[in-house]
């Protein structure tokens, strides 16, 4: 049956007015500023796959190259490690479960990245890493952390995002963590101008109060050092269960978003902190386990839409010992970083020298494997074609988004991008992220 509507007698006539819209605009002011304010989206800019943590002690500007050459060697110390007597990156690719086309698109690449730039983000711990250790000692090494820091960026050899992690705000070690940052600083200002990669470490935050005070030693080390307010940024380590339900029945770990006055940068899982803290017998204590997947789905729900960035933990059994146990130990290193990044954990902790190429290969398949279908859906969105899936304006910034982070972490071309998607890589990031980017996108899908 087909339906052939009269044309109404007369034109229907819309009864609100400006008034109501005023009305409206004075109502909802509040959640307005609220939008704007607390929730502009992701930046697009680059967000590391890991952090590289070490004692503070023991950095040196060659360190970065020198975990590359070493987590290289790791892998062709093992000889055979597939099918066929392969060894080498090859043969750990196909460990990892990748397969040979895959692979061999992406051991190429993970060979350059680890003679090239093999940590994206380290980090020199004062923390856990390092210990409690007399004060004069301390003093020291932070001094010294600052000359090795602003070394490393004079040579050209610091990664692109580096910074310490100090002590936490507990009674306990909360001076000697002020005192540690605040020598940290001074020195590097000595030196020259801030890194612009320079990041801070705030460890086992219970409160948001203690965020609050981070908050305030940042204005107090800004004014003193004559910077520019706001410079100073830190990321917050989610390791007590404090943070995910505080005593009030409240979520802490969303609160400090928005009290940290727009200072927080990210959110760290730590595996084992909290874990512990949770009581997970040692034995059990995973980035899988059912306890840290919660924690992490509060965290995820916490920062959406905040521009706050996501970190997954780390796993501490490491590739050493028997080539039996090297090999367990990469193929779950290697799953591992799969889940967190399917996950949607971009971010991930490495302790050791040879998980950077299980770190790089998982990381760099991840992308690579999903780029065809992504590649195909976007250029149907984008000349509005009709095709198998029917894509939404979110899902497309979605699969935008996935393309992009392939393009800033080395995993993808703008070349090959362009070729699959029809978008450059200044469009690509105008539909990733359309809040924070003058969109050249608009006319190619109209």
């Amino acid at each position: 049956m087909t339906l052939n509507p009269s044309p109404p007698s007369t034109e229907p006539a819309p009864v609100l007015g400006a008034a109501h819209l005023q009305r409206l605009d004075a109502v909802l002011a509040d959640t307005d500023r609220l939008l704007a304010g607390n929730y502009p989206g992701d930046a697009g800019t680059r967000q590391p796959v890991h952090t590289v943590y070490i004692p503070a002690d023991r950095c040196v500007p060659a360190l970065p190259s020198g975990w590359g050459r070493d987590g290289l060697a790791a892998v062709e110390a093992q000889g055979s490690l597939g099918q066929g007597g392969r060894g080498g990156l090859p043969g750990l690719a196909e460990l990892a479960g990748l397969d040979a086309g895959l692979a061999a698109a992406v051991v190429p690449l993970v060979e350059a990245k680890l003679r090239t730039e093999p940590i994206e983000d380290l980090r020199l711990d004062f923390e856990d890493g390092y210990g409690i250790r007399p004060d004069a000692e301390e003093d020291s090494h932070a001094v010294l952390a600052a000359a090795a820091v602003a070394d490393a960026v004079a040579a050209g050899t610091a990664p692109p995002f580096i910074g310490i992690r100090f002590k936490c705000f507990e009674a306990a070690t909360r001076a000697r963590g002020v005192r540690t940052l605040d020598l940290f600083l001074a020195g590097l200002l000595a030196a020259g101008k801030l890194p612009d990669g320079l990041v801070l470490t705030l460890p086992k935050v219970s409160t948001v109060e203690q965020v609050e005070a981070m908050v305030y030693i940042c204005g107090q080390l800004e004014e003193a050092h004559g910077l520019e307010p706001g410079r100073l940024r830190f990321e917050v380590q989610v390791e007590t269960p404090q943070l995910i339900l505080a005593a009030n029945g409240t979520v802490p770990a969303a609160q400090l978003i928005h009290r940290g006055r727009g200072r927080v940068s990210a959110l760290h899982y730590g595996t084992y902190d909290y874990s512990d803290s949770v009581q997970i017998a040692a034995q059990y204590q995973s980035m899988e386990h059912p306890a840290a997947d919660y924690a992490k789905a509060v965290m995820q729900v916490a920062a959406a839409g905040t521009g706050v960035r996501l970190s997954d933990g780390s796993t501490n059994i490491l590739p050493l010992g028997t080539p039996g146990e090297i090999r367990s130990a990469w193929q779950l290193h290697a799953r591992l970083v799969r889940r967190s990044l399917e996950r949607g954990f971009y971010q991930g902790w490495d302790l050791h020298p040879a998980q950077l190429p299980t770190r790089f290969l998982a990381t760099y398949a991840f992308y690579r494997e999903g780029f065809d279908a992504a590649a195909r859906r976007l250029d149907t969105y984008v000349r509005k074609q009709v095709g198998t899936v029917l894509d939404e304006p979110a899902t497309a910034r979605a699969l935008a988004r996935f393309v992009h982070r392939g393009l800033l972490c080395g995993a993808l071309t703008e070349a090959e991008i362009e070729q699959g998607t029809g978008l450059t890589g200044v469009e690509l990031a105008a539909l990733a992220h359309p809040q924070t980017a003058v969109s050249p996108i608009k006319e190619k899908v109209r």
